[in-house]
């Protein structure tokens, strides 16, 4: 191949400075975002920050020992990646279900759901990385909900990793 030829991608690159990739630092978040009781929530990516279109991200801090209100996000879905705490959902009509997550770990909130994120360690706080299916953060707090007692413990099977036996 001669050098003299035009890659397609050069005429583009002064748009892509601009219009590219953007790093979000973290003490640039934004609080200015949907609240729910019991969490403070912070916007890294939607679309007046960063113009996203199909995404928002942001983070999530739930003080030691406390929870938050219950609450669904509309239509959309929603995944939380635990960086550190221990966190514990509840969900369903009466938060009649629960499940326990750790750092390193990902929870999958459908569109719709009634859930509530409870921090079960006494002494630190739980953070989470927040991602949802929408570029607006969606939050639907709802009145307060006498919770079933016990709940049901509830652990997802992965059918493409599930194990014989």
């Amino acid at each position: 191949m001669s050098g003299d030829h035009e890659h397609p991608h050069d005429q583009a690159e002064p748009r892509w400075r601009d219009d590219g990739v953007r790093v979000i630092k973290g003490d640039r978040l934004d609080p200015n975002t949907a609240q729910t009781p019991g969490m403070f929530r912070q916007a890294a990516i939607n679309a007046a920050r960063v113009g996203a279109q199909k995404l928002w991200a942001g983070t999530v801090r739930i003080d030691a020992n406390a929870k938050t209100g219950v609450h669904h996000h509309g239509p959309l879905e929603s995944v939380i990646y635990v960086v550190s705490g221990h966190a514990r959902m509840r969900w369903g009509d009466h938060l009649e279900f629960v499940a326990e997550a750790f750092p390193g770990d990902f929870i999958y909130v459908p569109p719709f759901v009634p859930h509530q994120e409870i921090n079960a360690d006494p002494a630190e706080p739980l953070q989470c990385v927040l991602v949802r299916s929408d570029n607006e953060a969606v939050v639907v707090n709802l009145p307060d909900i006498a919770p079933v007692e016990p709940p049901e413990a509830v652990y997802w099977i992965d059918p493409t990793h599930k194990h014989p036996g």
